[in-house]
């Protein structure tokens, strides 16, 4: 982080959906990025099941990764989007990927709708999509930046009990940074505190909700 420094010994297991809460600028989207592999740890290093992750490229880590804005590319229609997930290299999917395409597209409640642009498509469905892409990807970590900041209350809820679906179906490690405390008890088993320069070791949902640590307290404004 920028000038400051952000320390972390913890670890999370498959399958789990763990919610990273802490106040604003304390460091929650660098553990992302660090995980990520946007960013470089100055010492340690990140494993994921034996494997040591702490200098593999974003794209050789074995995860995948829902932005606020869904990251879809305006020019290419919803199948296209998602064939790159099946096909990096830009190339058109083959019969067998569009199977794939459409089952995932059906499986997040877009059944059809391929051949639509990302900008013809309302925010939510556009997080389906997005979301129907980490389906195909198949990968066991799936990192979530506050997808759903935009949406509204009930639609939120929605996607967050579908990406719980998507997740489990994949049998995934879920992430997700959250400014908020209902996020988490909505969606996550484990919660991670990140404040004043430390990411704290995931408590279950329910106990840190039942005694907040101080620095959550200070951040809530109790």
């Amino acid at each position: 982080m920028d000038g400051t420094t952000l320390s972390a010994d913890l670890s999370l297991l498959p399958g789990r959906r763990v919610a990273v809460l802490g106040p604003s600028g304390a460091g929650k989207s660098t553990l992302l990025d660090l995980l990520a592999g946007f960013r470089t740890p100055r010492s340690g290093r990140i494993l994921w099941e034996g494997r040591d992750l702490t200098e593999v490229p974003p794209e050789k880590r074995p995860l995948s990764i829902l932005f606020q804005d869904g990251n879809l590319f305006p020019h290419l229609d919803v199948g296209r989007n998602l064939g790159l997930a099946l096909r990096p290299d830009g190339r058109r999917p083959g019969p067998g990927d569009t199977a794939r395409i459409d089952e995932a597209l059906r499986r997040v409640g877009l059944d059809g709708m391929a051949a639509r642009k990302p900008g013809t498509l309302s925010g939510g469905q556009q997080s389906r999509a997005a979301l129907a892409r980490v389906l195909l990807m198949a990968r066991p970590v799936l990192l979530l930046d506050e997808p759903f900041a935009a949406l509204g209350p009930g639609l939120k809820r929605e996607m967050l009990a579908l990406v719980g679906e998507v997740g489990a179906s994949l049998g995934a490690l879920t992430v997700m940074v959250t400014h908020d405390p209902g996020d988490a008890r909505d969606f996550a088993e484990e919660v991670v505190l990140v404040a004043d320069g430390t990411v704290h070791p995931p408590v279950a949902t329910d106990a840190f909700f039942a005694a907040p640590p101080p620095a959550f307290r200070r951040y809530i404004g109790e």
